[in-house]
């Protein structure tokens, strides 16, 4: 069981803290990594409570190392608005992407740089390659610590549940993609934002996309039942094997799979009604 503030060492190199945020949509809480021993390297410092930034900084004085730079997966409440504290304690780095605010943003959010794809950084002699992984939001960035086979997945992929796109700044067509990049990499391990390590990368990623193909074939079916409907119509159908109180979130993903229809042709939308391309 995950226990907030408490520093476990999951791999040579690679520490969790679990923040005190626990919800339906974060599970057991928001996971922050510390990567290195001497020379760390903090990566989704999470939301900015007290006792979360007071638990980091433990954290990294147990260690006995030394924070370098503050690396975010993207700029969600949950994942990166405790950058600004921890930049303002050690007056270090904060590296990650920027993105329009949609609703759903982290407005604090202020890096000292940017990160692009492929970009490496040096944690503490090791390798971390950040890996552009757009889908669940546009400034999704993975990292993959090439000494373990780690890739620390912020919310592309998460322990245990299905991770929520959120249109516009989610795009499900890229979502895939993303997964599928994902695959052409020597993984080991999956560290998601929410939930435990998980040791069959291959399996759980394969599976996801099958997942999302599934969902898709299930909408398709609902856009043929329906015929002509909007989000409303459709989620009753298309989620009928999810309990009716999840629909409110199912609907953003229904949403996200309508949309990847209409780039690729097969589907359609007029003042929010939904039909097939014939």
């Amino acid at each position: 069981m995950l226990e907030a503030g408490v520093l476990e060492t999951l791999l040579p190199g690679v520490h969790r803290l679990v923040a005190p945020n626990p919800s339906v949509l974060t599970g057991p809480g928001t996971n922050t990594y510390l990567l290195g021993d001497k020379r760390i390297t903090v990566l989704d410092p999470g939301p900015d409570i007290p006792e979360h930034i007071a638990a980091i900084e433990a954290g990294i004085t147990q260690l006995g190392g030394k924070l370098e730079r503050i690396v975010t997966t993207h700029t969600h409440p949950d994942h990166s608005p405790g950058a600004a504290a921890l930049q303002a304690r050690y007056s270090v780095p904060v590296i990650g992407a920027e993105i329009a605010d949609d609703g759903h943003q982290d407005l604090s959010f202020a890096p000292t740089s940017s990160v692009s794809h492929d970009e490496c950084f040096d944690v503490d002699g090791s390798v971390l390659r950040a890996i552009y992984t757009p889908g669940h939001v546009g400034n999704h960035f993975c990292f993959l610590h090439e000494a373990t086979g780690t890739v620390f997945t912020g919310d592309h992929i998460m322990q245990g549940s299905t991770v929520v796109i959120i249109p516009p700044a989610g795009d499900m067509a890229d979502y895939i993609a993303s997964l599928r990049l994902l695959l052409d990499y020597p993984l080991q391990y999956l560290a998601p934002g929410h939930g435990t390590l998980i040791a069959t990368p291959t399996a759980e990623i394969e599976h996801l996309i099958a997942h999302r193909q599934s969902r898709e074939n299930k909408i398709w079916a609902a856009l043929q039942q329906v015929k002509k409907g909007d989000l409303d119509d459709l989620v009753i159908v298309a989620y009928q094997d999810v309990d009716a109180s999840i629909h409110p979130i199912a609907k953003l993903s229904l949403w996200a799979h309508l949309l990847k229809l209409e780039k690729e042709s097969r589907a359609r939308q007029t003042d929010g009604q939904w039909e097939l391309v014939a």
